[in-house]
C-alpha cells in the first residue's frame, strides 16, 4: 500500500515559504492529473531559480513574479515539456532574462490512440540542453540534475545539496501514482530510475503536484511494490485466458475514477510492453490496446 499524502495547505496565488530555501506558488489549474495544481518552486534569495513554471497562465506569471520582486532569476529549470509544466518558462524568461535548462525533447506521448489532459508542449526549447550530472549553482544553492527517464524520456529531477531535498516533477508524486505513457514513456526506465533515486538517499520530495514526501524511502519502495503488484494483476487476468488491455483496465482499475481509465489503460501498456520484452508475456503484434495478449506456455 502506497502511504500516499495528500494534505496541503495553500491559496492560488500566494507565495508560501515551505523551507529555509524553497519558496511555492500554486497555480489554479487542478484536474485529475494535476491534483490541486502546477507548484511552482522558487529556489534561493537575492538571484533565484524557478522549477517548472507551469501552464501559461497570465495571473501565474504575475503570481511568480510578485514573489520575487526585488530578486533575479536566473535559472528556469524544468522537469519535462509537459503543458502543466513548461509553458511559462518562455514568458517568465522573457521578463527576467533568466536561461531555461531542460532534458532534450526525445519524442510525443501522443500517437492518436488516447488524449491525454497533460500533452506535450511542443513548443517548448531549452536554452541550456542538459544531459544528467551538470551541477547548477547559485548563491546559497546547489543542483545536481539527475535524469529519470520513465514518465517521460526527457523527465530530469534536480537534487538540492543543501537541503538534501529532490524537485521530483511528475517522477515521484505524494497525491499518485505517475503515468507511463508510451510511446514517450517506458516501464523499464521508470523501474530504473526509481531506484537511482532511492540510492541517492534524499531526505525530501518535492513534486511539483501536491505536498512533500519526508519519509522518502519507505515511500518509493511502495511505488516501485505497487508497480510489481500490476504486473502480478496483469498475469493474473491473463491465467483466465487471452485478453487486452482495454478489457483488463475495467477490472483492475474498478475503484479508480473512470476519468482515469484512459490515463491506466497508457500504464498498464508500458507495463505490458516491458513484460513482452522480458518475455513473461506473448502477443499476437506490437503491443496496443486492443492486441490480444496471453502467458507464455
Amino acid at each position: 500500500m502506497i502511504p500516499f499524502v495528500r494534505d496541503i495547505k495553500f491559496d492560488y496565488g500566494h507565495c508560501d515559504q515551505v523551507s529555509p530555501l524553497i519558496r511555492r506558488v500554486i497555480a489554479n489549474n487542478p484536474g485529475p492529473f494535476t491534483f490541486t495544481g502546477t507548484g511552482t518552486y522558487i529556489i534561493g534569495k537575492g538571484e533565484v531559480a524557478v522549477i517548472d513554471p507551469g501552464p501559461d497562465m497570465a495571473d501565474h506569471l504575475e503570481a511568480i513574479l510578485a514573489a520575487v520582486a526585488g530578486e533575479r532569476v536566473t535559472h528556469i529549470l524544468i522537469t519535462h515539456n509537459h503543458l502543466d509544466h513548461s509553458p511559462l518558462a518562455h514568458p517568465l524568461a522573457a521578463r527576467t532574462g533568466a536561461k531555461i535548462y531542460a532534458m532534450p525533447i526525445e519524442a510525443t506521448t501522443s500517437d492518436g490512440e488516447v488524449t491525454m489532459e497533460a500533452g506535450d508542449d511542443l513548443a517548448f526549447k531549452a536554452d541550456v540542453i542538459l544531459s544528467g550530472g551538470e551541477i547548477i549553482s547559485g548563491p546559497g544553492w546547489t543542483f545536481e540534475a539527475i535524469p529519470t527517464p520513465g514518465h517521460t524520456s526527457n523527465h530530469i529531477c534536480y537534487g538540492l545539496a543543501e537541503e538534501n531535498a529532490l524537485f521530483s516533477g511528475d517522477h515521484i508524486m505524494g497525491w499518485s501514482t505517475t503515468v507511463i505513457t508510451p510511446p514517450d514513456g517506458d516501464m523499464g526506465a521508470y523501474f530504473a530510475s526509481l531506484d537511482r533515486i532511492q540510492a541517492k538517499g534524499f531526505a525530501t520530495l518535492w513534486p511539483t503536484h501536491g505536498p512533500p514526501i519526508t519519509e522518502p524511502a519507505p515511500f518509493i519502495q511502495a511505488y516501485a511494490d505497487h508497480r510489481r503488484a500490476r504486473e502480478a494483476q496483469i498475469i493474473e487476468q491473463l491465467a483466465k485466458g487471452p485478453a487486452s488491455i482495454l478489457t483488463i483496465v475495467p477490472v483492475i482499475y474498478a475503484a479508480v475514477d473512470s476519468r482515469l481509465h484512459p490515463a491506466a489503460a497508457r500504464s498498464i501498456q508500458a507495463h505490458v510492453i516491458q513484460m513482452v520484452k522480458d518475455g513473461r508475456l506473448l502477443a499476437d503484434a506490437a503491443p496496443g490496446l486492443d492486441t490480444l495478449l496471453r502467458l507464455p506456455d
